[in-house]
């Protein structure tokens, strides 16, 4: 099976889809209706990330990336992902991201 994302004139992914391995974006488009079509896969191996609904692609770098979780996150142009200004702790201790001071808590 491969997977193809919808993605509208904002580069906004609208939908992803399930097709049977040998389809391609055309067979996408004309089954599914015009649109523009691109390929993605679930463990990030095609275009660096999985393309969930309301992803970005960024076609300069043929990639997928998710939104921006917090406003003090900033971008890794390595990874294609987001990250936090202080690293997450490895302490095993679930913690959610606290965006007005600016922490794990």
């Amino acid at each position: 099976m491969s997977l193809f994302a919808e993605v509208n004139n904002d580069n906004i992914v609208v939908r992803v889809v399930v097709v049977e391995d040998g389809c391609d974006a055309a067979w996408c488009s004309d089954f599914f209706g015009s649109g523009t079509w691109i390929q993605t896969s679930e463990d990030g191996s095609i275009r660096a990330n999985y393309a969930g609904v309301g992803y970005t692609y960024d076609s300069v770098n043929d990639v997928f990336f998710e939104p921006k979780p917090f406003p003090s996150w900033s971008f890794d142009t390595d990874t294609y992902s987001w990250v936090p200004p202080v690293p997450h702790p490895d302490n095993g201790t679930p913690v959610s991201w606290d965006e007005s001071s600016k922490s794990w808590v």
